[in-house]
């Protein structure tokens, strides 16, 4: 019987698994912090920048009012009337004076449910290069659920104490050293911290960060956490 039950769990885990990593396949990285999820045919952009696809959003969320993260471009490029947005405050500030009118503005630790996708804000901030992403902007990442799956896009962030009550299967984490993370030891301990089965680099190789830097978060946890480095699509 014990043996048996043993079984039982190991199936469970496989099947959990399996799942992540089939909603991993439905994401597409542009680069930087630049990502598409395909839910269920419900296209979700974070932080579009530098695409290479005219696919029309139906939801698209931004963490900060940096220019690679508000992209107007990159917005102008896949938004029509009906695509809605989550963002801080000051984001959506921007959004409509540029004449989009289905923005959801949050600060953190919010909760809103957009045509049955929930999203929870997270705090965004840094504690040792306060000069780029300060608290008291209130700027915000995003743990999305996707099926199920709780997917935890951190923004452009350091290490910081709130990621130890994030509750996600995913977590999607900056290795750029100038402006997030102050090493990829530091973005390996973020990763820890969230409690997530599998966590994929962003936000390097493009102003900052190398994808050596992402060979060597994926070795940090290894035995620790699934890594899982993603092909950028250009």
């Amino acid at each position: 019987m014990k043996t048996y039950a043993l079984l039982i769990i190991a199936l469970i885990s496989f099947n959990l698994n399996a799942q992540h990593m089939e909603t991993i396949e439905k994401m597409t990285w542009y680069g930087q912090a630049a990502v598409k999820i395909d839910n269920d045919g419900q296209l979700i952009f974070i932080d579009p920048y530098q695409l290479t696809t005219d696919e029309k959003a139906d939801l698209i969320l931004i963490t900060h009012s940096h220019g690679d993260h508000l992209s107007f471009p990159d917005i102008e490029r896949i938004a029509d009337e009906q695509t809605k947005f989550v963002c801080p405050y000051d984001c959506a500030e921007q959004l409509k004076e540029a004449g989009y009118k289905n923005v959801t503005p949050v600060s953190p630790h919010e909760k809103v449910d957009i045509d049955g996708t929930e999203i929870i804000s997270v705090p965004m901030y840094n504690i040792v290069k306060t000069q780029y992403h300060p608290k008291e902007n209130n700027w915000t990442g995003f743990i999305i659920n996707v099926g199920g799956t709780r997917i935890y896009h951190a923004g452009d962030t350091e290490r910081i104490p709130e990621m130890k009550k994030v509750e996600c299967d995913i977590v999607m984490l900056p290795l750029g050293q100038v402006y997030t993370m102050n090493s990829v030891e530091e973005a390996a301990e973020a990763a820890m911290d969230t409690g997530a089965e599998i966590a994929i680099p962003i936000h390097y190789g493009m102003y900052e960060g190398s994808a050596e830097d992402a060979k060597q978060f994926k070795q940090l946890l290894e035995d620790k956490i699934e890594v899982v480095i993603l092909t950028q699509t250009k």
